[in-house]
């Protein structure tokens, strides 16, 4: 996800033209009826407070309660804080906050994720198993693309016998979804001792001050302890799941909002996917343009030809450009007589006048089927008038903005 995550954290990256990733997170939390949630925070903080607004879109801006942003920190001895290298080990570094607090129950979740879920099913379920220390909401997924996530074994109870952290030969396709229940004093308890094993664990947790190795992601330590405890069980999540953690599911899920049955509607009257956004007039498509079977967020500009594509706020197709299944993000320009097809072009990107992007010319398959390379034009990058990037290639703006590009060529560097 480099070219898209490179100047901003994947959590604020925006997925169906007017959300972004984290208001999926939120309002299930919201719907769920969960109001204390606390986010831990590290790269790229300052686009993601400024879309949080201290918790209003999601009615989390309370006096008592409510959203708390949990930034990386310094103790007085550098005991604790700093720079997680993982989930597990953010835990570990807050979990004086979280044994203050004092929950019963402890809900984690990733903030890049699509999907729907009422956690009070998850957590009924958790209380429901004694002795339980963690529940792992999962879901299923094709085995060749397994290796991506936790492959989970699990018996007729429930309860999970094996757990396999991104293996290279996964024996099922069953994964975790990245939520978690985990019984509280449990989890204290289990992060306590893997960081007293670690050397103090999260970085400079040693006695002595010194460095010591960091507790890492769940995966590698965490779940497979409980695991091996038998105290480990399995929710299977109901409907809709994505990780769209490489550019190619970030593509697919684009693509699972549109056909004439989408595997992905956001429109549930009474499960909406709640998000801040600054009001833009209506899309507006002209006389000489033409629109079929994508979603146009407002404020986009539509003079030319734009098939199964989704467009955030403020896009523009020019007149004599054609948009195939592509994802064009806020204020990106597709230039008169362009051509992009099954590609991403970032926030604030141009596509000059003439140019072709991605897989133009080929001929394409069903919605949901094999698809070519996703081409990427990283945000504020230039395509130039007449340029060709190749499909799966990418253009990313240079660190300090790109300048205007020379006419027949792309600003930033081109990468295949």
């Amino acid at each position: 996800m480099q070219p898209l995550t490179a100047s901003r954290a994947k959590p604020v990256l925006p997925f169906g033209g007017v959300y972004r990733l984290i208001d999926f997170a939120l309002s299930n939390c919201v719907h769920s009826g969960i109001a204390d949630v606390w986010v831990i925070e590290q790269f790229q903080p300052h686009a993601l407070n400024d879309h949080l607004l201290n918790g209003r879109p999601w009615d989390l801006d309370r006096n008592t309660g409510g959203l708390r942003i949990m930034p990386p920190y310094t103790g007085p001895r550098g005991e604790e804080g700093g720079w997680a290298e993982g989930n597990a080990d953010a835990l570990y570094r807050n979990r004086r906050f979280i044994r203050e607090f004092g929950p019963d129950l402890l809900l984690v979740l990733s903030a890049d994720h699509v999907y729907a879920l009422d956690f009070r099913d998850v957590l009924d379920a958790h209380v429901a198993r004694e002795g339980a220390a963690v529940t792992m909401v999962t879901t299923e997924v094709p085995v060749e693309e397994a290796g991506r996530f936790g492959v989970v074994r699990v018996g007729a109870d429930g309860l999970v016998t094996d757990f396999a952290y991104k293996p290279e030969r996964p024996a099922g396709g069953t994964v975790t979804a990245e939520v978690f229940v985990y019984d509280a004093r449990a989890l204290l308890d289990a992060l306590d001792a893997l960081g007293s094993a670690a050397g103090g664990g999260g970085g400079q947790g040693a006695g002595d001050g010194g460095p010591s190795p960091p507790l890492k992601d769940f995966g590698d330590e965490l779940l497979p302890a409980f695991v091996r405890e038998g105290r480990a069980f399995a929710f299977p999540l109901p409907g809709y799941w994505r990780d769209v953690g490489t550019i190619d599911s970030y593509w697919e899920g684009h693509m699972d909002l549109l056909g004439d049955e989408p595997r992905l509607t956001l429109s549930a009257p009474a499960w909406p996917v709640l998000s801040a956004g600054t009001p833009r007039p209506p899309a507006r498509v002209t006389r000489a343009g033409q629109v079929d079977d994508s979603l146009l967020s407002p404020g986009c500009t539509v003079h030319g030809t734009v098939i199964e594509s989704v467009l955030a706020p403020g896009a523009v197709v020019e007149a004599g450009a054609t948009v195939r299944r592509a994802v064009l993000l806020h204020d990106a320009v597709v230039r008169a007589g362009a051509e992009v097809a099954c590609a991403i072009v970032d926030r604030r990107a141009v596509v000059g006048a003439g140019a072709r992007v991605g897989a133009v010319g080929s001929a394409p398959a069903p919605l949901g089927g094999a698809h070519p390379p996703v081409a990427v034009v990283g945000g504020d990058a230039r395509v130039g008038d007449g340029e060709t990037v190749p499909a799966g290639s990418c253009v990313a703006a240079d660190a300090d903005g790109a300048p205007e590009a020379a006419p027949g060529r792309a600003a930033g560097r081109l990468e295949r």
